[in-house]
Protein backbone atom coordinates (compact mmCIF):
# COMPACT_ATOMS: atom_id res chain seq x y z
CA UNK A 1 0.00 0.00 0.00
CA UNK A 2 1.91 3.10 -1.24
CA UNK A 3 1.50 6.43 1.27
CA UNK A 4 2.59 10.10 0.43
CA UNK A 5 4.94 12.07 2.79
CA UNK A 6 1.85 13.35 4.88
CA UNK A 7 0.71 9.84 5.06
CA UNK A 8 -2.22 9.60 2.79
CA UNK A 9 -3.33 6.20 1.16
CA UNK A 10 -2.98 6.14 -2.59
CA UNK A 11 -6.03 3.50 -2.83
CA UNK A 12 -7.94 5.15 -0.03
CA UNK A 13 -7.76 8.00 -2.08
CA UNK A 14 -8.61 6.17 -5.03
CA UNK A 15 -12.10 5.04 -4.06
CA UNK A 16 -13.19 8.10 -2.10
CA UNK A 17 -15.62 10.39 -3.87
CA UNK A 18 -16.19 13.87 -4.65
CA UNK A 19 -18.98 14.98 -2.41
CA UNK A 20 -20.28 17.98 -3.72
CA UNK A 21 -16.63 20.24 -4.43
CA UNK A 22 -16.56 20.21 -8.44
CA UNK A 23 -19.73 22.12 -8.27
CA UNK A 24 -19.09 24.14 -5.33
CA UNK A 25 -15.92 25.12 -8.06
CA UNK A 26 -17.93 25.58 -11.11
CA UNK A 27 -20.99 27.79 -9.73
CA UNK A 28 -18.15 30.29 -8.68
CA UNK A 29 -15.75 30.41 -11.75
CA UNK A 30 -16.84 31.30 -15.19
CA UNK A 31 -17.83 28.63 -17.77
CA UNK A 32 -15.04 26.89 -19.37
CA UNK A 33 -12.67 28.44 -16.91
CA UNK A 34 -8.62 27.50 -16.53
CA UNK A 35 -8.11 26.34 -13.09
CA UNK A 36 -5.02 25.39 -11.37
CA UNK A 37 -5.48 22.89 -8.11
CA UNK A 38 -3.10 22.79 -5.40
CA UNK A 39 -2.89 19.57 -4.04
CA UNK A 40 -5.10 17.56 -6.12
CA UNK A 41 -4.15 14.45 -5.09
CA UNK A 42 -5.54 11.36 -7.43
CA UNK A 43 -7.75 13.45 -9.18
CA UNK A 44 -11.13 13.34 -6.99
CA UNK A 45 -11.93 17.28 -7.53
CA UNK A 46 -10.14 17.60 -10.92
CA UNK A 47 -12.02 14.89 -13.06
CA UNK A 48 -15.48 16.09 -12.34
CA UNK A 49 -13.94 19.66 -13.18
CA UNK A 50 -12.80 18.39 -16.65
CA UNK A 51 -15.90 16.81 -17.44
CA UNK A 52 -17.63 20.11 -16.60
CA UNK A 53 -15.81 21.90 -19.25
CA UNK A 54 -13.06 23.83 -17.43
CA UNK A 55 -9.47 23.70 -18.07
CA UNK A 56 -7.41 21.97 -15.07
CA UNK A 57 -3.91 21.77 -14.17
CA UNK A 58 -3.53 19.78 -11.38
CA UNK A 59 -0.56 20.18 -9.41
CA UNK A 60 0.29 18.02 -6.35
CA UNK A 61 4.05 16.22 -4.73
CA UNK A 62 2.82 13.10 -5.37
CA UNK A 63 4.04 11.20 -8.09
CA UNK A 64 1.49 8.26 -6.71
CA UNK A 65 -1.24 10.29 -6.75
CA UNK A 66 -0.62 12.34 -10.21
CA UNK A 67 -0.05 8.93 -12.29
CA UNK A 68 -3.87 8.63 -11.73
CA UNK A 69 -4.96 12.40 -12.86
CA UNK A 70 -6.62 12.34 -16.27
CA UNK A 71 -5.18 16.43 -17.18
CA UNK A 72 -1.94 18.04 -16.94
CA UNK A 73 0.25 17.61 -14.38
CA UNK A 74 2.62 19.37 -12.20
CA UNK A 75 4.19 17.31 -9.63
CA UNK A 76 5.45 19.81 -7.01
CA UNK A 77 5.39 20.99 -3.57
CA UNK A 78 2.46 23.53 -3.43
CA UNK A 79 5.02 26.33 -1.77
CA UNK A 80 7.72 25.97 -4.56
CA UNK A 81 5.67 26.61 -7.63
CA UNK A 82 5.91 28.65 -10.33
CA UNK A 83 4.59 28.04 -13.25
CA UNK A 84 5.29 31.55 -15.58
CA UNK A 85 1.45 31.56 -16.29
CA UNK A 86 -1.80 32.58 -14.41
CA UNK A 87 -5.56 31.46 -14.38
CA UNK A 88 -8.80 32.23 -13.96
CA UNK A 89 -9.02 30.19 -10.51
CA UNK A 90 -6.89 28.79 -8.30
CA UNK A 91 -8.10 25.73 -6.34
CA UNK A 92 -7.19 25.24 -2.78
CA UNK A 93 -9.13 22.61 -1.10
CA UNK A 94 -8.84 19.83 1.18
CA UNK A 95 -8.56 22.35 4.09
CA UNK A 96 -5.15 23.04 3.04
CA UNK A 97 -5.24 26.33 3.94
CA UNK A 98 -5.63 25.40 7.94
CA UNK A 99 -1.77 23.62 7.70
CA UNK A 100 0.31 23.71 11.24
CA UNK A 101 2.79 25.51 10.02
CA UNK A 102 2.82 28.88 9.54
CA UNK A 103 5.11 29.51 6.58
CA UNK A 104 3.72 26.52 4.72
CA UNK A 105 0.43 28.70 4.40
CA UNK A 106 2.07 31.93 3.78
CA UNK A 107 4.16 29.66 1.15
CA UNK A 108 0.92 28.42 -0.51
CA UNK A 109 -1.04 31.70 -1.00
CA UNK A 110 2.48 33.42 -2.30
CA UNK A 111 1.86 30.66 -4.77
CA UNK A 112 -1.43 30.97 -5.46
CA UNK A 113 -1.58 34.33 -5.49
CA UNK A 114 1.13 34.29 -8.00
CA UNK A 115 -0.93 32.48 -10.56
CA UNK A 116 -3.99 34.13 -10.59
CA UNK A 117 -5.04 36.40 -13.18
CA UNK A 118 -5.60 39.95 -12.32
CA UNK A 119 -9.39 39.14 -12.21
CA UNK A 120 -8.99 35.65 -10.89
CA UNK A 121 -10.61 34.28 -7.71
CA UNK A 122 -8.79 32.12 -5.36
CA UNK A 123 -11.63 29.30 -4.22
CA UNK A 124 -11.16 27.44 -0.98
CA UNK A 125 -12.14 25.14 1.16
CA UNK A 126 -11.39 25.17 5.03
CA UNK A 127 -12.07 24.93 8.74
CA UNK A 128 -13.80 27.39 10.36
CA UNK A 129 -12.72 28.34 13.70
CA UNK A 130 -16.43 27.11 15.13
CA UNK A 131 -15.32 23.93 13.67
CA UNK A 132 -12.41 23.75 15.89
CA UNK A 133 -15.07 24.29 19.00
CA UNK A 134 -17.24 21.26 18.07
CA UNK A 135 -15.23 18.51 16.57
CA UNK A 136 -15.01 14.99 18.53
CA UNK A 137 -13.91 11.77 18.05
CA UNK A 138 -16.46 9.31 17.23
CA UNK A 139 -18.20 12.03 14.12
CA UNK A 140 -18.34 11.18 10.35
CA UNK A 141 -20.44 10.05 7.97
CA UNK A 142 -20.36 8.50 4.50
CA UNK A 143 -19.02 9.36 1.24
CA UNK A 144 -20.38 7.21 -1.87
CA UNK A 145 -19.42 3.52 -0.33
CA UNK A 146 -16.88 5.46 1.54
CA UNK A 147 -17.53 5.00 5.78
CA UNK A 148 -15.53 8.14 7.37
CA UNK A 149 -15.19 8.63 11.16
CA UNK A 150 -12.72 10.99 13.59
CA UNK A 151 -10.80 9.84 16.13
CA UNK A 152 -8.20 10.60 18.80
CA UNK A 153 -9.06 14.60 18.64
CA UNK A 154 -7.04 16.20 20.83
CA UNK A 155 -6.58 20.27 21.54
CA UNK A 156 -3.44 22.17 22.13
CA UNK A 157 -3.78 25.94 22.08
CA UNK A 158 -4.81 26.80 18.37
CA UNK A 159 -3.91 23.46 17.12
CA UNK A 160 -6.18 20.10 16.49
CA UNK A 161 -5.39 16.43 15.92
CA UNK A 162 -6.76 13.84 15.28
CA UNK A 163 -7.19 10.66 13.02
CA UNK A 164 -9.25 9.93 9.86
CA UNK A 165 -10.50 6.59 9.25
CA UNK A 166 -12.08 5.52 5.78
CA UNK A 167 -13.32 2.23 5.37
CA UNK A 168 -14.60 0.79 2.11
CA UNK A 169 -14.16 -2.83 0.63
CA UNK A 170 -13.06 -4.37 3.46
CA UNK A 171 -10.69 -2.05 4.13
CA UNK A 172 -9.72 0.66 6.51
CA UNK A 173 -6.90 3.53 6.05
CA UNK A 174 -6.32 5.61 8.84
CA UNK A 175 -4.53 9.32 8.18
CA UNK A 176 -3.01 11.30 10.98
CA UNK A 177 -3.33 15.17 10.89
CA UNK A 178 -2.77 18.47 13.05
CA UNK A 179 -4.60 21.47 11.89
CA UNK A 180 -4.62 24.97 12.86
CA UNK A 181 -7.20 27.67 14.07
CA UNK A 182 -6.63 30.96 11.53
CA UNK A 183 -8.09 34.10 11.88
CA UNK A 184 -8.98 34.59 8.62
CA UNK A 185 -9.17 38.50 7.48
CA UNK A 186 -5.26 38.56 8.85
CA UNK A 187 -4.34 35.46 6.61
CA UNK A 188 -6.04 36.57 3.52
CA UNK A 189 -4.21 40.52 3.89
CA UNK A 190 -0.98 39.47 4.95
CA UNK A 191 -0.62 37.55 1.43
CA UNK A 192 -2.06 40.51 -0.35
CA UNK A 193 -5.74 38.97 -0.83
CA UNK A 194 -9.20 40.06 -0.15
CA UNK A 195 -12.11 38.29 1.12
CA UNK A 196 -14.94 38.24 -1.56
CA UNK A 197 -17.75 36.56 -0.15
CA UNK A 198 -18.67 32.66 1.01
CA UNK A 199 -19.45 30.36 -1.10
CA UNK A 200 -21.82 27.93 1.10
CA UNK A 201 -23.96 28.74 3.71
CA UNK A 202 -21.79 26.70 6.72
CA UNK A 203 -18.39 28.84 5.40
CA UNK A 204 -16.81 26.10 5.05
CA UNK A 205 -15.42 27.32 1.12
CA UNK A 206 -15.21 30.70 0.79
CA UNK A 207 -13.77 33.28 -2.41
CA UNK A 208 -10.74 35.49 -2.46
CA UNK A 209 -9.54 38.12 -4.88
CA UNK A 210 -6.63 40.27 -5.42
CA UNK A 211 -6.04 43.20 -3.01
CA UNK A 212 -6.48 45.89 -4.98
CA UNK A 213 -5.43 49.34 -2.67
CA UNK A 214 -8.27 51.92 -2.01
Amino acid sequence: MEVTADGCSVDGYLVLPPSGEPEIVDAAVPPGASILELGSGAGRITHPLVKLGHEVVAVDDSPAMLAHVRAETVCARIGDLDLGRTFDAVLLASHLLNTERDADRRAMLAAARRHLAPDGRLIVEWHPPEWFDTVASGQGGRLGEVVVELADVARIGDLLSATVRYSARGRTWDQEFTCRRIALEAVLTAAGLTFERWLIADRNWFAARHHRPG
